[in-house]
């Protein structure tokens, strides 16, 4: 079993009796841990104590973080941003395929692709000359599967694996910070609508959430929240476009495509982070 196995179990665990508040002794035992190492393996991995991340877990805090988000544009005024299309505090940009590149199907484009661990599991990585065109936590959906998604999407393309090509792309994304000599880019395709929900939330700051409404307002269509939501589970590069940082406006979570632990997850490591 991984470390993140291990804690996502611990999470799973934790999250579903967050009400009883379970002491450590209890989580480790879950695990068959003494506390002693449980403690340490937790606090290497997500940065703070397992204390610490209970308060992180709970509604009450993700409604302070919603009442204290910043409109989208706002957060990228205060940062001399031109526009939300860049991850605050990291350099990464999104740039759109363009009709020509979709209508010749990728023809001429070489995409490399792989497998690596991430923090929370294995990730599957594509990319192309100009950026990450898919990113995918690997768990009930395999890397054969997300292959064969590329190659509908890219059919005159030239797909290799070579994780030689894609390592530093998934080890600055998970660093902590982004490298400012080496940025990252994002190259996707999807409509008008999903590239506005995609930039807007490249904007929403890494350790705090928004809510569906509040992007549907940004994004000019403040009644189309539910469109908001199909947007965020179309989102073909997982993490960098932070589909997690959106949550319901009731503060709870909930419709993440990648689970509900992970999410829990994600926000704790971010949190640690970034506080």
């Amino acid at each position: 079993m991984s470390d993140y196995e291990r804690i996502a179990k611990a999470i799973f665990y934790i999250t579903e009796r967050v009400q009883q508040q379970p002491t450590l002794d209890e989580v480790s035992a879950h695990l068959n841990m003494s506390s002693y190492h449980f403690q340490r393996l937790f606090s290497r991995w997500a940065g703070v104590t397992p204390k610490r991340f209970l308060q992180i877990l709970t509604v009450e805090r993700a409604k302070q973080l919603l009442s204290e988000s910043k409109p989208v544009l706002e957060v990228s005024e205060s940062l001399g941003l031109s526009s939300g299309s860049r991850l605050y505090d990291h350099f990464v940009s999104l740039e759109a395929v363009t009709p020509g590149e979709f209508k010749k199907g990728g023809e001429g484009v070489v995409i490399n692709y792989a497998t690596h661990n991430s923090p929370f599991g294995k990730v599957f990585i594509a990319m192309t000359h100009k950026g990450i065109c898919k990113l995918a936590f690997l768990e009930q959906e395999t890397a054969r599967e997300h292959l064969q998604i590329l190659k509908q999407l890219w059919p005159g393309a030239k797909i290799s694996e070579n994780s030689e090509a894609t390592k530093y792309a998934v080890e600055n994304m998970f660093s902590g910070k982004i490298k400012k000599d080496r940025p990252l880019s994002i190259h996707v395709v999807g409509t008008n609508f999903q590239l506005s929900v995609w930039k807007a939330l490249l904007a929403i700051p890494p350790g705090t959430v928004t809510s569906y409404n509040h992007v549907a307002s940004q994004v000019g269509r403040p009644r189309a929240a539910r469109a908001v939501g199909t947007a965020l589970g179309s989102n073909p590069v997982a993490f960098l476009i932070p589909c997690h940082r959106v949550i319901r406006q009731s503060g709870e979570l909930g419709g993440y495509h990648w689970g509900e632990t992970r999410m829990h997850a994600i926000h704790a490591w971010e949190s640690a982070v970034y506080e």
